[in-house]
C-alpha cells in the first residue's frame, strides 16, 4: 500500500477505528494485535503486540486468542471495512463443538474472518515454532467447520465482508464503494491558505460529509481528497491539524477542537503561519 494500512483515512477516521467502531456493536471485548513498534489511533480496546515480528497471520491469531483466552474470538484484519454484522454473529452461533469456523468463498477459505477457540493455541504455537505461517495449516489438525458459499450468501450475497485492501487501487475502490452506499447527506467547502494550498496545488474543494459531522470528519475527509497533505499538514490520525496550522470557521471563529459540529453549508478555512496571518 505505499503506508500503513490501519491509518488510512475511511469514513472520517483512521481504518482501523472504523473496523473497530463496527465490531463493538457485537462483542463486549476489542483485541487489537499490533506490531511492536507500530503507530495507532487511540482506540478503546485490549491492545496487545506480537511478541516476534513478521509471523504473519499465525502469529496475529495467537497472541490474539491468547489475550482472548478462555473466550473464543472474532479474527478480523483492519483492512476490512464491510464487515457484515449478522455473518460475524451467525459464524459465532456455529461454533459449539467445533475449535474453528471458517467460511469458505470463492473456493479459498477465509482465515482472517473466521472464529477460533482457545483450544487451538498450542497448535498455533507449533505452527510458529515450524514457521507453518499460513493459517489453513491448522485446520487439518482440529475439528473445523468450514461455512458453505451457499449458506454465506444467504446472509451476505454478494460477500462484502471479504473485500480487503492490499493496493492503492484496492482502497479506492473501497472508498467509492462506501460513497455510494451511504451517500454524504452534508456538504462544506474548505479553502486552503499558504502552505497547505502550496501543497495541495488547489485552493478549494467541496467535501460531502456525514451529517452531525465534526471538524474531524471534516480534516479526515480532507486527508482522503488530498493525501499529500498528510504529515505535513494533518497528523497521520487525520484527526487533527499539526501544530502552526489553525482552522477558521465561516471566517467567524478559530476551532482547536476536533469535536465541533460543522453545518450543511459551512466553509473552513486552513491556514498556516506563513499565510500572512
Amino acid at each position: 500500500m505505499g503506508r500503513p494500512k490501519a491509518l488510512l483515512p475511511f469514513n472520517g477516521e483512521p481504518l482501523i477505528s472504523h473496523v473497530v467502531c463496527q465490531l463493538k456493536t457485537v462483542f463486549h471485548r476489542i483485541i487489537v494485535v499490533a506490531a511492536p513498534a507500530q503507530e495507532l489511533p487511540d482506540l478503546e480496546v485490549d491492545l496487545v503486540r506480537d511478541e516476534i515480528e513478521y509471523q504473519g497471520p499465525v502469529g496475529g491469531i495467537y497472541f490474539g486468542l491468547r489475550a482472548a483466552e478462555p473466550e473464543i474470538a472474532f479474527v478480523t484484519s483492519c483492512d476490512a471495512p464491510f464487515l457484515n454484522l449478522a455473518l460475524i454473529s451467525h459464524l459465532v452461533s456455529r461454533m459449539d463443538g467445533f475449535d474453528v469456523v471458517v467460511p469458505f468463498w470463492q473456493e479459498r477459505l477465509q482465515p482472517l474472518h473466521a472464529v477460533y477457540h482457545p483450544r487451538v493455541l498450542p497448535f498455533l504455537k507449533e505452527q510458529l515454532e515450524r514457521h507453518e505461517l499460513r493459517p489453513i495449516f491448522l485446520y487439518e489438525k482440529v475439528s473445523t467447520l468450514k461455512i458453505s458459499e451457499q449458506e454465506i450468501r444467504a446472509i451476505d450475497p454478494d460477500g462484502s465482508s471479504f473485500i480487503n485492501m492490499n493496493m492503492p487501487a484496492d482502497y479506492q475502490a473501497a472508498l467509492q464503494r462506501w460513497q455510494d452506499l451511504h451517500p454524504p447527506a452534508t456538504f462544506c467547502s474548505v479553502e486552503l491558505f499558504g502552505v497547505a494550498r502550496l501543497l495541495a496545488k488547489t485552493s478549494k474543494l467541496d467535501l460531502g460529509i456525514p451529517a452531525r459531522a465534526s471538524l474531524a470528519h471534516v480534516i479526515a475527509a480532507l486527508a482522503e481528497k488530498l493525501p499529500v497533505l498528510a504529515g505535513k499538514v494533518i497528523e497521520p490520525s487525520t484527526k487533527s491539524l499539526i501544530p502552526g496550522y489553525a482552522c477558521n470557521v465561516n471566517g467567524l471563529e478559530f476551532v482547536r477542537d476536533p469535536s465541533f459540529e460543522i453545518k450543511h453549508g459551512d466553509s473552513v478555512f486552513i491556514l498556516s503561519a506563513d499565510a500572512g496571518g
